[in-house]
């Protein structure tokens, strides 16, 4: 490298520094669905690994107690942005219609929901018909209890009798046999109930995907505030999100650790295998490889938004273009972060 060169190449990195240091008085408070549990570290990595700096934000993640309270959160300005199930979010729209700050989702990341009905087989259920009569437990705001009417009616399920439970006691209360089938999320549930010394060829997994159910999962939701205010700030946080999932798709378990410096008493086997579950099933599935990882297909959302009005008997209609923002999505190849399809 000359003289000259190499003043030029110095000369480029301060003024980037500069420019990063000058943007980092962005800040942005995010937060997640759930505890720091595997799928987290798609959040966690690219700020381990000083993506999110680098593109001049500041990001604050925090752990949440479940989607309808990140919306809520997001919603009142006590975060900036948030992962949350898509139904939550259009729940909360169809049912504040006069909210002055609803969040929108602005890219998604679960392009399949999780939720699925699990049973164990030696109860005999072995397809969607056979809940017909049977009873099911899950919370009473689990997103796959809420959105049973939509796989009830595709499924044509009749007469089933639902009991309510705290989260920590589902899996429990369907190794007891106090109920014949649960819902939840497929690879949350499969881990607890293996955690409960049930082997997972003993489980049956009815994911609504399989089973006439499209629903979108979880998305990236922003404050339309912030949205107007800062957009440049959200696009940054998608790309340097996007940048941080292609690795943790890559490997998985080469980025676990980031989950573990935030709770470290997790079971570091237990939670990649969390993650690579969540990968396969609803991140890189055929749908999202289809569709472009953090894209919506619009017919597909306005189904959704109809199906999400009626089962959740919101008081307005579900409105899909007031849910939905892809406006600031990264480049097509910066979007370009799925695995290659296993064969």
């Amino acid at each position: 490298m000359n003289k000259r060169h190499f003043i030029q190449t110095a000369a480029a990195l301060a003024a980037l520094a500069a420019f990063g240091s000058a943007q980092a008085q962005t800040a942005v408070k995010f937060q997640l669905d759930w505890r720091f549990e595997g799928p987290a570290a798609l959040f966690l990595q690219p700020a381990a690994k000083g993506y999110f700096k680098a593109a001049g934000l500041d990001v604050t993640i925090d752990s949440g107690n479940g989607s309808g309270g990140t919306v809520t959160r997001v919603a009142s300005g006590t975060y900036d942005m948030g992962f949350a199930d898509m139904a939550a979010l259009m729940e909360f729209h169809a049912n504040n219609p006069d909210a002055p700050n609803k969040p929108v989702a602005v890219m998604m990341v679960y392009n399949n929901t999780p939720a699925a009905v699990l049973a164990l087989k030696k109860s005999g259920i072995t397809k969607p018909a056979d809940l017909s009569g049977k009873k099911l437990g899950a919370p009473v705001f689990d997103a796959g209890r809420k959105g049973f009417p939509i796989f009830q009616k595709a499924n044509a399920v009749s007469n089933v009798t639902w009991t309510s439970m705290d989260p920590p006691l589902r899996e429990t209360m369907l190794v007891r046999g106090v109920i014949d089938a649960i819902t939840g999320f497929s690879f949350t549930s499969l881990l607890n109930l293996e955690a409960r010394g049930v082997k997972a060829e003993d489980v049956v997994i009815l994911p609504y995907a399989d089973h006439g159910v499209k629903l979108y999962g979880n998305a990236i939701i922003a404050s339309p505030k912030m949205i107007q205010e800062n957009p440049a700030a959200v696009k940054a946080f998608l790309t340097a999100f996007a940048r941080g999932a292609k690795e943790v798709m890559a490997s998985p378990a080469g980025t676990i650790d980031t989950v573990k410096a935030r709770d470290g008493i997790i079971n570091v086997a237990l939670e990649t295998r969390r993650l690579q579950l969540a990968v396969d099933s609803v991140v890189a599935s055929p749908d999202a490889r289809k569709e472009g990882f953090g894209q919506v297909n619009p017919g597909r959302l306005s189904l959704m938004a109809s199906q999400v009005s009626d089962a959740y008997g919101t008081k307005t209609r579900v409105d899909p273009k007031a849910v939905w923002n892809g406006s600031l999505l990264p480049s097509a190849a910066e979007l370009n972060v799925l695995p290659p399809a296993k064969k």
